[in-house]
């Protein structure tokens, strides 16, 4: 594989499975070094090595990005380690569906701690370093990939804060872009369909039966392969192209 991303470094939050495991692994094979950031400090672990071992370069961060001082730290250690950063990848994320009405306001508090301030931890820790690899570079570009998901596009009947998470991803997002674009800073936002990861787990015993099983029954969904097909291709974009905008979705999926 040609290594497009050689001499460049990358940060991907929730890197400990699915879809952000599958994104290191995949930058790492273009010749950036990663930076695994998650929770989960054994899985990081096993992974960096398992980068190491095909020849890449990857270094675990075991951090909450939810609390802002360590999320800056995961970035400000990424930046010690390696020098400098060039990507950053918004995955973490976590997605708990079910009717508003007697709703559990805490599931409520879990998600926009992840899907909200997270990312914006991470993105505000960030910036000023992907500024100055956007000037001084080998690329002279540098990109924010925000894994964002169809429900940041349709709005369903249970998906309601989850929704209004994702949505907010993606305006976040747009309005960065057109900030920071002109500084060479490429900001977009990535929308997956159903993907075979561990997001859907971490429901209630209902929830699975009713929302989220028969959808995985009778749906052939993506594999987080190929959302970090997708995250490759927009950073990997030549200088002047700038992908703001991708969504993949099963070809089943309606």
């Amino acid at each position: 594989m040609a290594t497009r991303l050689t001499g460049t470094v990358a940060l991907v939050t929730g890197a400990s499975s699915g879809i952000g495991a599958a994104t290191a692994r995949r930058l790492a094979e273009h010749g950036a070094s990663v930076a695994l950031v998650a929770r989960r400090e054994d899985r990081l672990d096993d992974l960096a090595a398992e980068i190491g071992k095909a020849g890449g370069t990857a270094l675990a961060v075991a951090a909450d990005i939810t609390d802002r001082d360590r999320a800056e730290a995961a970035v400000r250690g990424t930046v010690e380690h390696f020098g400098r950063l060039d990507i950053l990848v918004n995955n973490a994320g976590l997605m708990l569906l079910g009717p508003v009405v007697g709703a559990d306001a805490e599931d409520w508090e879990r998600m926009l701690a992840v899907n909200v301030r997270g990312l914006l931890h991470t993105t505000h820790a960030a910036l000023p370093h992907l500024l100055a690899a956007a000037e001084e570079g080998p690329r002279r570009v540098a990109d924010i990939v925000n894994i964002s998901s169809i429900a940041g596009r349709v709005a369903w009947n249970g998906y309601g804060v989850y929704n209004l998470t994702k949505f907010g991803v993606n305006g976040f997002t747009e309005s960065l872009r057109q900030e920071v674009t002109r500084r060479h800073v490429r900001v977009g936002v990535l929308e997956p369909g159903g993907v075979d990861t561990e997001l859907g787990s971490h429901n209630k015993p209902g929830i699975q039966d009713a929302m989220i099983t028969p959808f995985y029954e009778s749906t052939e969904v993506l594999s987080p392969e190929d959302i970090a097909d997708g995250v490759a291709y927009m950073v990997t974009r030549p200088r002047h192209a700038s992908v703001g905008e991708l969504w993949i979705m099963p070809t089943d999926q309606v």
